[in-house]
């Protein structure tokens, strides 16, 4: 299992709710993609991130493949990244 976490933060902290309802729309809509989860932060800390989303796939490969797909380029990147501040990542195989 191949998990790839993204933490996000926004331009402007009322789009966070938006954010998460882009990224929620990936379920069902990307073959590759075999989990899904998004969270929003509560407590707004300086360490804060805005928004999380947590993916899985079988494999390095399928996600490699879900990063261009596309529906992630074009419904997902193409109105999430004009949003963002900033973004780091994580991914690891378990």
């Amino acid at each position: 299992m191949f998990t790839h976490i993204v933490f996000f933060n926004f331009k402007d902290k009322t789009q966070v709710s938006e954010g998460r309802d882009i990224l929620l729309s990936m379920e069902g809509m990307i073959p590759q993609l075999k989990g899904l989860e998004v969270g929003v932060d509560l407590l707004h800390t300086e360490r804060s991130y805005d928004l999380a989303l947590v993916t899985r796939f079988d494999c390095l490969e399928d996600m490699n493949a879900y990063a261009v797909s596309e529906y992630h380029v074009n419904e997902v990147l193409k109105y999430l990244k004009p949003m963002l501040e900033s973004s780091k990542v994580v991914d690891y195989e378990v």
